[in-house]
């Protein structure tokens, strides 16, 4: 029997755990709302659905599990409509009830997901510490003195204490990653426009996005793939398109080391240059670059006439209600009233002039590799100097949205006392799933090797396609790299069932086999590689498979059926059968050795 009290809550593991029938959605909201209870006061929910409701909702999907999130838990920050509950943006003068919920959480409750609450949040989306909010400011998960970072600080929270599978915040200048950074979880910033801001209250109506908190990458992927939708009622809203693929080797930008600040944390700064040592082991290329431009266009959305876009997003509110406002907050948005229109114009000419100075930069390198920030800090530190801290928090995120860029905020490990830190990958927009293969495969390497087992554990629970290979895509070979590419993870060396022949094809470069079904014991077992895709890395990967290859159902020896390559038949007639050496590799190495090759024992 499953005991609840320990079950993680990444979508993969709690859908394989439905369908088993190990445990059912209402089990797992219950086990939720129990550890809610047990934390207490924790500052992470501005308003709580009741759990009876909650039930409800999972009772309603448990008959629905073919649906995408099927009694997924998720949580939603407070700046983001949910029908039927209040939107505050942490002011309770500001307070309304939304008959309809947000464009992207609609998608959500269609696709099954069950919406746990609104979050605690820096009011107004104004800030990257957690601690200006009228409800308590959220700690990091591992130590309660430190801040959780911001804006969307409960939202990160509820995933880090497990409460949560995932989260919707928004990211204006760096608050999707900042609070990802202080809880060691994944924060991606799509690219803007991808997800829908309908039914967001806005900080910055033209910049601002809608991020997404998770325990890994898969998750964090298919929570985008899912939300990346047009909508014609967001007037920022535009169709994702496909970036080209990194190039192989990925070449990777790192700030000249005079730019590298960590406001005094060595710890910090050792943590981000063992993540540019890991990626230089999976093969990466470091390139120096001049940050100097993208900070340039950092200093123009606090110093700047963006700071009047938040003015008019709610200025008139607080210029009404300030007494109910948090101080800092006020006064930050209300210096955007008299920024004039002139100001404004000047201010956009010169962000256009930093992009072209920008823009060939992306020819010489695929991402950009930066902390997501200088530092952590303490809550009273915070309340003491409220502005120049939190400043510090955006030095290296507060340009993205203004340059027009995608990034992914992973953990890069802790410091001696235990607090964590991360790297954000950083590239033009429509990136987004680049980055999640490159972030994917340094966060594996991040890993002990009892974490990467586990891993791999989690990756067979469901949610992800197996793939079976068995010529030029096995490990070390010339086109493992198509797997390595999209992510793919190695899960074990098997045989197929003595269902199969093996043949030499000719015409191939780089070499290949074509597998034959020859039907139930009338041939060989032969020897095969499970390897374990996303069912978006999967359909790219089928896409450009190349006739007479194709992709069908092999059965392996212990009865399982995967996907995996299969040949025509028509591609084997002339071909060499070499069944009888049990597995390509087997040839290829009697090939090196200058052995004749044995034909006479394979099935015709």
């Amino acid at each position: 029997m499953i005991d609840l009290r320990k079950l993680t809550l990444e979508i993969s593991l709690l859908r394989s755990g439905y369908r088993s029938g190990d445990f059912t959605p209402p089990e797992v909201i219950r086990e939720i709302y129990r550890r809610i209870r047990e934390r207490g006061d924790d500052h992470v929910w501005i308003h709580l659905r009741p759990e009876s409701e909650a039930i409800a909702l999972a009772e309603s999907v448990a008959d629905h599990l073919d649906l995408p999130l099927a009694g997924i838990p998720c949580a939603i920050k407070d700046n983001i409509d949910v029908a039927g509950l209040p939107t505050t943006a942490a002011c309770p003068g500001f307070a309304f009830t939304p008959a309809e919920s947000a464009a992207a959480v609609r998608i959500l409750e269609e696709a099954g997901a069950i919406v746990l609450g609104k979050t605690n949040m820096d009011q107004f989306a104004t800030g990257l510490v957690g601690t200006r909010t009228p409800h308590g400011a959220c700690a990091s998960i591992f130590h309660p003195d430190f801040i959780s970072g911001g804006s969307s600080s409960g939202s990160a929270v509820a995933v880090a204490a497990g409460l949560a599978s995932f989260s919707l915040g928004t990211d204006t200048a760096g608050s999707g990653r900042v609070p990802a950074a202080f809880n060691n979880l994944v924060g991606l910033k799509p690219t803007r426009g991808v997800i829908s801001t309908s039914g967001v209250i806005p900080a910055c109506r033209s910049l601002d996005c809608v991020s997404i908190f998770a325990h890994n990458i898969e998750d964090s992927e298919r929570i985008l793939d899912l939300l990346a939708r047009e909508d014609h009622t967001d007037p920022y809203s535009r169709p994702f398109t496909d970036r080209p693929v990194f190039s192989r080797p990925f070449h990777f930008g790192v700030p000249l080391p005079d730019q590298l600040d960590f406001c005094g944390d060595d710890a910090a700064a050792e943590l981000y240059a063992g993540a540019v040592s890991r990626l230089v082991d999976l093969g990466g290329l470091p390139a120096s670059i001049d940050l100097s431009p993208f900070r340039d266009a950092a200093n123009l959305l606090y110093g700047g006439p963006w700071v009047a876009e938040r003015y008019a997003a709610v200025g008139k509110f607080i210029d009404g209600h300030k007494n109910e406002c948090d101080p800092t907050v006020a006064g930050i948005i209300q210096s955007g009233a008299e920024i004039s229109a002139a100001a404004a114009f000047s201010a956009i000419y010169k962000l256009e002039a930093i992009r072209q100075q920008v823009a060939p930069l992306w020819n010489g390198i695929d991402f950009l590799l930066l902390p997501t920030t200088p530092t952590i800090y303490r809550i009273d530190e915070v309340q003491q100097d409220p502005v120049r801290l939190n400043s510090n928090l955006g030095l290296y995120t507060n340009f993205v949205n203004l340059l027009d860029l995608s990034a992914l905020a992973v953990p890069a490990g802790f410091r001696p006392d235990g607090l964590p830190l991360g790297v954000t990958f950083i590239a033009p927009a429509f990136a987004d799933f680049e980055l999640c293969l490159i972030a994917r495969q340094f966060l594996g390497q991040l890993q002990s090797p009892a974490e990467r087992r586990q891993r791999k554990t989690l990756e067979r629970a469901g949610g992800r396609i197996e793939l079976a290979v068995v010529g030029a895509h096995l490990t070390g070979l010339p086109l493992n790299h198509q797997l390595i590419d999209r992510g793919a993870i190695y899960i074990e060396t098997i045989e197929t069932s003595s269902d199969y022949a093996l043949f030499d094809l000719a015409g191939f470069n780089p070499p290949r086999p074509g597998l034959v079904c020859m039907g139930e014991n009338r041939g060989v077992s032969i020897e095969t590689e499970i390897w374990s895709l996303s069912e978006r890395a999967f359909g790219s990967f089928v896409a450009a498979v190349p006739p007479p290859m194709a992709i069908g159902n092999v059965r392996l020896r212990d009865g399982r059926r995967v996907k995996g390559f299969l040949c025509e038949e028509y591609a084997t007639r002339g071909a060499v059968p070499i069944s009888a050496y049990g597995g390509w590799r087997n040839f290829l190495d009697y090939k090196a050795d200058n052995r004749p090759a044995v034909v006479a024992s394979s099935p015709p």
